[in-house]
């Protein structure tokens, strides 16, 4: 468990040192040295309601030794991992939020103190998640610390089977007025997000947001249970939940089916073109 260090700015005789006062001691709850060789990945639960992001922690583990670490993130809205859009100058910390470096740079800060030491309780923090404890880091640390422990604690997983990175597919033609397509993004060989949505054949308001702001009336025409967006959503977190598309069972050719709680629509063109999409994965 973590506990709050308080800390008057005490001056020592024989070696000058400060803790910074309000720090949290992130103190790690696995021994690094009894570790099993292999794999370790972790991700949070959901997606920040405020950032739309959620992070995740992979960790090789060889001989008691941490030997390898990332933090990466993804976004609600699939598409492109966190490290890629800050490496490739799509996530402007520098250029738009004055940051001292970019996201990634400041992740491999992170990174490299804990290959170092070994030990997440160098990596202390205070209330607001920043940290005085790795140099040039301005960043909150606290979800790759929470990531990596609850990571080492749940014992290896090893990697999983897809190739990481942005994957996406698309019907060729619309239907009813809208064409389907799917965004994934994989870390660590799992599939971290997933969005379904579509383009418009008419207007620039894709389906997903046309749904959300109350404009597909599918509770209000056709007494759907709720709205398309919101059954989106629990599908796509279905498919977190299986990794495999091609485990769907379909009760009738339009693709509806009774294993997602709370989901009326049919589902054929998120399961379907995610399978698609993963042919490049593979």
């Amino acid at each position: 468990m973590r506990k709050a260090v308080f800390v008057v700015f005490i001056m020592l005789t024989v070696a000058g040192f400060v803790f910074a006062e309000g720090q949290k001691e992130a103190t790690s709850e696995v021994n690094v040295s009894e570790l099993q060789d292999g794999f370790y990945f972790a991700q949070e639960d959901g997606f920040s309601e405020k950032t739309g992001w959620k992070y995740m922690v992979s960790l090789e583990v060889e001989n008691g030794e941490i030997v390898d670490v990332e933090w990466n993130g993804a976004h609600r809205d699939a598409g492109y991992d966190k490290v890629y859009r800050s490496e490739n100058g799509m996530y402007g910390m520098v250029e738009n939020g004055g940051a001292q470096a970019p996201w990634y740079v400041q992740a491999e800060r992170v990174e490299k103190k804990l290959l170092e030491t070994q030990d997440l309780a160098a990596l202390t923090y205070d209330d607001g998640g920043y940290t005085d404890a790795v140099s040039g880091v301005s960043i909150h640390i606290n979800e790759f610390v929470d990531t990596a422990k609850k990571a080492l604690a749940q014992g290896p997983v090893g990697r999983g089977p897809y190739k990481d990175g942005y994957y996406h597919a698309e019907y060729d033609e619309f239907s009813h007025g809208w064409r389907d397509y799917v965004d994934l993004t994989v870390v660590g060989g799992y599939i971290v997000a997933a969005r379904w949505d579509a383009y418009p054949e008419e207007g620039d308001m894709h389906k997903y947001e046309y749904s959300k702001e109350g404009m597909y009336g599918m509770v209000e025409n056709g007494g759907a249970q709720a709205p398309w967006w919101e059954q989106v959503d629990l599908a796509e977190a279905h498919l977190l939940e299986i990794q495999d598309p091609s485990k769907i069972e379909y009760l009738d050719e339009d693709g509806h089916v009774d294993g997602i709680s709370g989901v009326s629509i049919h589902v054929k063109e998120l399961f379907g073109l995610a399978e698609e999409a993963l042919e490049e994965a593979k």
